[in-house]
Parts: structure tokens; C-alpha cells; sequence
């Protein structure tokens, strides 16, 4: 029988609320057996580089990053942001270890392609090396992972931190029997945007595709949604989306994916 682990991905609404962050880090920090955690920092990103006098340019929800704007990312991500969150999970008794897809040649990515818009220096993984990542988990570290990989060339990427958690996961399930948490800041997966009661706490394929034809899963949520099934479909355990507080059993009410 396989161990079991957990890849948990953080969203920046948590990461900005310093309260919030704090709860789930002492839960994250509390969780049993093998962990993975998995953070953006979009906000402080935008945040600092209009400070710089960067201009920020999204398209469709995505950031199109310049060479300028790719400087900020890793000062914030790999810097400010991990490092705050590893120090944190550290005063919780967590041995974490902070981490860039390059930092063990963890994360390859492919620059992504120029077609209809130029994403700039924006990564499409390749391969989770999922040897490294095993032996960290396998030496009680815990390892946190921003949303930068890389080349293998030289160059760092920006990259989706949904993506990332989905791709960690996946290439862990070769070892571990693993699940996926994407925390956020609603209750699950809404059957409607205007009413944060409205879970829908089983998704299977059947009721993805009705949810589809439907609707209801639209906009920012389809690529979450894109992200959770393809880890299902490549033997990932289970898929769950809610609250930070569902990873330690606080809430009663969030939405669990499964084939």
C-alpha cells in the first residue's frame, strides 16, 4: 500500500489576508504524513511592481510577463512570499523547504509558445522530477513551491500555481497515494456565483459535463476545473476544493472531485 500525501495549493486571497494566511499555515503545519504546499502571490507582485513603475498587462485572467515584470515575480515569489511562508511554517514545527522549480531541477517548463497573444516568459511544464521531490519528503522536509520553474537553459518561468500543484500531484502518485486541496477563499465549487452557500459537494465526470452545458462552471473556474480532472484522470486519488479550514476538518462543506 502506497503512503499517502497531500499537495495543497494556496490561493493569493489567503496569502494577502495575513490573519487567514496565519490559520492555514498552523494547520497546513498540523496536517499528518507527507505534504506539499504550493503558492502564487499575484497580488504583492502587481502591488510591488506598480511601485516600480512596472506596468502589469493581463489577458483572460493571465499575466503577460516581461522581462521586467519576470524580475518582480522571482524577488516576490521565490523571495518575499516563500520565504515568509517557509519562516512561518518553521515557527509551526514544519520543516519546510522553500523552492523554485529550479532548485533541484524540480520543474521543467517550455517557454510557451507565441500564437494568438505573447504570454512573454510564461512556462508550460514539461516534467516534475519526481525522484527530488520524493527524497526531500522521504528527508521530513517539507517542500514549498512558488510559481517559478524553468528551462533547464538558464531561464527562469513564470508559471500557474493551480498547473504546478496539479503536476506535482500527478507525477507524486507514481509513489504516494496522493490527494490535491485547492484552498481558496469560497466554500467549494458554487452552483451559483451570487450565493456562498451554494456547494456542490460531489463532482463526478457526468455531473461535470451537465455543470458545463449548464454554465455554471465558466470563466476563472474552468481552468481549475481543467486542472482537477486531468489529475484524476492520471491517478491522482481525490481532488477537493474549499476554505483553507477543510484541510483540518473545520468545514463541513466543500466540493470533492472524483472520476
Amino acid at each position: 500500500m502506497k503512503p499517502r500525501l497531500s499537495v495543497v495549493k494556496i490561493g493569493g486571497n489567503i496569502i494577502e489576508n495575513e490573519s487567514a494566511l496565519q490559520d492555514f499555515l498552523k494547520d497546513f503545519a498540523a496536517m499528518e504524513g507527507y505534504k506539499v504546499l504550493v503558492h502564487g502571490g499575484g497580488r504583492t507582485a502587481t502591488r510591488i511592481a506598480e511601485h516600480l513603475g512596472i506596468p502589469s498587462k493581463m489577458v483572460g485572467g493571465r499575466r503577460i510577463t516581461t522581462r521586467e515584470t519576470l524580475d518582480v515575480i522571482v524577488m516576490v515569489y521565490g523571495g518575499l512570499t516563500n520565504k515568509n511562508v517557509v519562516s512561518d511554517l518553521q515557527r509551526y514545527g514544519c520543516n519546510a523547504i522553500g523552492l523554485s522549480g529550479a532548485d533541484g531541477n524540480t520543474i521543467l517548463s517550455d517557454k510557451r509558445p507565441v500564437k494568438e497573444i505573447d504570454y512573454g516568459y510564461a512556462g508550460d511544464i514539461r516534467q516534475v522530477n519526481s525522484a527530488a521531490v520524493k527524497a526531500l519528503l522521504e528527508s521530513d522536509m517539507t517542500p514549498v513551491f512558488c510559481a517559478i520553474t524553468h528551462d533547464g537553459k538558464g531561464q527562469l518561468l513564470n508559471t500557474n500555481a493551480d498547473t504546478i500543484a496539479s503536476e506535482v500531484a500527478i507525477a507524486m502518485s507514481e509513489h504516494f497515494e496522493t490527494s490535491l486541496y485547492y484552498c481558496f477563499e469560497k466554500k467549494g465549487v458554487l452552483r451559483s456565483v451570487e450565493d456562498d452557500d451554494s456547494v456542490i459537494t460531489h463532482i463526478d465526470t457526468t455531473v461535470y459535463e451537465q455543470l458545463l452545458e449548464e454554465h455554471i462552471i465558466a470563466d476563472g473556474m474552468l481552468p481549475k476545473m481543467h486542472n482537477c480532472f486531468n489529475a484524476l484522470q492520471r491517478h491522482v486519488h481525490k481532488v477537493c476544493i474549499g476554505l483553507p479550514g477543510m484541510i483540518a476538518g473545520k468545514e463541513q462543506r466543500f466540493t470533492t472531485l472524483t472520476l
